[in-house]
């Protein structure tokens, strides 16, 4: 292509135009214009002339501008891995760093602590009416599982991971697509955990075992294949039945949730009576305690004085039984009334008891 000048120091070939060294129109010759070539270059260079220094210094301008071209920068939040030929010599960490300049070495930067987020059972996808918008799409054939009750469950859930900054050289090598394995080892050990449980402890109970559980399966098949891969949590999104019988699902979790609550406030009566209970038996338990020991000290007392008073009684038994006699005459006549008839020397006196005046007495000293 012929040469037209833009006015600026630089140029195009268009056809019709003088070229870079006033020719005319028509093909370019190439060993003229690496000739005009050399003339400018003689020019540029100390002495004007192409000799053995010259070119030794081109030489080692352009060897030591190819070294230094080896330099590196690794951010934060990355590590290098150097090649040199294709084969894995080491990594670097964050800062600059050397490695030999291509074609013979490489360098290929992994973000290791970036978080990545992979939806198994659903995905989001652009909104037809509002491109701005995305909208939450299940993906059945990955979300139903079958239990180990022979029942289908929909598992929806949410899988954090990150390269392993440890061993970022098998992500880079061992694996060719890290998100579909790491999708494909998360759907694998969903199912596998899900297969050994009852659907009734899936979609209650079992919802905070199943999140580590997965998570460390996932894990020891990563490690298995070498993958770099380091799992950092499982979040289960929703557990349901599949949508024909939802409604007798959430009946039956409805019922557990009464059974439960019925059971916490029969806990929390026995809470409260049994220990009532319990003090109440301990203060019968110790008034009987101490009805035992009033009664037998009683009983102790009353036989040390009958053993007092049948001692005296060896020592003067006729004094003894009268004083017993006089003792309880005193206590079988002490609180009635009496009326009594001293008739000495004669019986010409009637006996004349006044019995109205004696009966409102009688009645008073029983009121008594």
């Amino acid at each position: 292509m012929p040469w037209s000048s833009d006015g600026k120091g630089g140029g195009s070939w268009q056809p019709g135009n003088p070229g870079p060294w006033g020719k005319a129109n028509g093909p370019i010759d190439l060993e003229e214009w690496l000739r005009h070539g050399q003339g400018r270059l003689r020019k540029l260079l100390p002495g004007g002339g192409l000799g053995g220094r010259s070119l030794l210094a081109l030489a080692l301008i352009g060897v030591l501008l190819w070294l230094l071209s080896g330099f590196y920068i690794v951010e934060p939040n990355e590590v290098g891995l150097n090649m040199i030929f294709g084969r894995y010599t080491g990594k670097t960490q964050s800062g600059l760093n050397y490695n030999l300049p291509f074609p013979i070495g490489s360098v290929d930067k992994l973000q290791v602590t970036n978080r990545n987020l992979i939806n198994v059972g659903f995905a989001y996808r652009q909104d037809a009416q509002n491109p701005d918008q995305q909208t939450q799409v299940d993906v059945p054939e990955e979300s139903l599982m079958l239990t180990g009750d022979q029942n289908i469950a929909d598992v929806k859930f949410v899988v954090i991971w990150q390269i392993d900054p440890v061993r970022p050289e098998d992500y880079a090598f061992n694996i060719a697509n890290p998100q579909d394995t790491v999708k494909a080892v998360a759907e694998s050990a969903m199912r596998q955990v899900v297969g050994h449980s009852l659907i009734r402890k899936i979609l209650t109970a079992e919802r905070k075992v199943i999140e580590p559980e997965v998570q460390d399966l996932m894990q020891r098949i990563l490690n298995s294949y070498k993958a770099g891969v380091l799992v950092l949590q499982v979040q289960l999104q929703s557990v349901d039945p599949p949508e024909q019988v939802i409604a007798a699902f959430r009946d039956v979790t409805a019922a557990q949730q009464d059974r439960d609550r019925m059971r916490n406030e029969a806990e929390a009566y026995a809470n409260r009576v049994v220990p009532t209970a319990r003090g109440q038996a301990a203060a019968i338990l110790q008034q009987a305690q101490g009805y035992r020991l009033q009664t037998v000290a009683q009983a102790t007392g009353q036989a040390s004085r009958f053993d007092q008073v049948y001692a005296q009684y060896k020592n003067a038994p006729a004094v003894t039984r009268e004083r017993m006699y006089l003792e309880t005459m005193e206590k079988v006549f002490g609180a009635s009334n009496k009326v009594i008839l001293d008739e000495p020397g004669g019986q010409s006196v009637v006996p004349y008891l006044p019995l109205p005046q004696l009966a409102p007495q009688s009645a008073e000293g029983e009121q008594k």
